[in-house]
C-alpha cells in the first residue's frame, strides 16, 4: 500500500504517492481503451474526435464548477455550482459507454486533485464508484425527459455511494446517540439533494432548457443526428 499511497499525517489519513499517480493514470488510459471496443446506441466502434473533445470540455467545466462553493450545507459538505449536472449532461449528448467512461475519469481527476483517504476502499467506494455513477444518466439518452431523469438516477447513484462510504468508513463522525445510517443519510442528502434542486430549477428555465438542447445538436455526430430523425 505504501507504494501508491502514504499515511503522512499519522492518524490514518493517505496521500497519493508518485507510484499512486502513476497507476491512476494507468487506469484512465485503460478504461479509455476498453469502452473505445464496446459499441454505444449510435452502432459505432469507437468513441469520436467530438465525442472525446465535447467530453473533455464537460469534464473540465465541471472540475472547476466543483471548487466554486456556493455555501456549506447545514451538516456538513459544500453546495458546488452544477458541477454535477456537466458530468451526466454527456450522458444526455453521448448515450452510456461515453458517459461511463468520462465519469469515471472525472473520478480520477477529483481523486488526484484534493483526495480525502483513510482506505483502498474508502478510496473506490468515494471516488471511483461514486462520480462513475454520474455516468448512469447516458442510460436515458434519447427517453422522453431525458436530460431530467439522467441528471436525477445519476445523482441517486452518487448519493448511493457517498452513504456507503459514510456507514461504512466515517460511522465514528455520527453525532453521539445518532445512529451512522442516519447520519450518513442526512449528511450526504443535505449538500447533494440541495444543489440537485438548485440545478434542476435553473434547467426548467426555458432559455436554458433551449440553450442546452442546441448545444446537443451540435456537439452530436451527423450520423447520430440523422438517426435520430427516422
Amino acid at each position: 500500500m505504501d507504494l501508491f499511497l502514504q499515511d503522512v499525517s499519522g492518524e490514518g489519513v493517505y496521500s497519493i504517492t508518485t507510484g499512486g499517480y502513476i497507476l491512476f493514470i494507468a487506469l484512465m488510459v485503460a478504461a479509455l481503451l476498453a469502452v473505445s471496443y464496446l459499441v454505444n446506441r449510435d452502432g459505432k466502434g469507437r468513441i469520436s474526435i467530438r465525442q472525446l473533445t465535447t467530453s473533455a470540455l464537460c469534464i473540465a467545466l465541471a472540475f472547476v464548477l466543483s471548487n466554486i462553493k456556493l455555501f456549506r450545507a447545514p451538516m456538513g459538505g459544500s453546495v458546488t455550482v452544477f458541477s454535477m449536472f456537466f458530468i451526466t449532461y454527456i450522458g444526455y449528448v453521448y448515450g452510456p459507454r461515453v458517459s461511463l467512461a468520462a465519469a469515471f475519469a472525472y473520478g480520477l481527476l477529483q481523486m488526484i486533485s484534493n483526495p480525502y483517504i483513510v482506505s483502498v476502499p474508502q478510496l473506490i467506494c468515494d471516488y471511483i464508484l461514486a462520480f462513475a455513477a454520474l455516468g448512469l444518466a447516458g442510460f436515458f439518452h434519447n427517453e422522453k425527459y431525458d436530460m431530467y431523469k439522467g441528471y436525477i438516477v445519476g445523482v441517486l447513484g452518487r448519493y448511493f455511494f457517498s452513504f456507503l462510504s459514510g456507514v461504512v468508513f466515517f460511522a465514528d463522525y455520527a453525532p453521539e446517540g445518532m445512529s451512522p445510517i442516519i447520519y450518513s443519510l442526512l449528511y450526504n442528502a443535505a449538500y447533494l439533494g440541495l444543489e440537485a434542486l438548485l440545478t434542476l430549477a435553473v434547467l426548467m428555465i426555458p432559455v436554458v432548457r433551449t440553450g442546452l438542447n442546441r448545444l446537443k445538436h451540435e456537439a452530436t455526430d451527423y450520423s447520430v443526428r440523422k438517426e435520430a430523425t427516422l
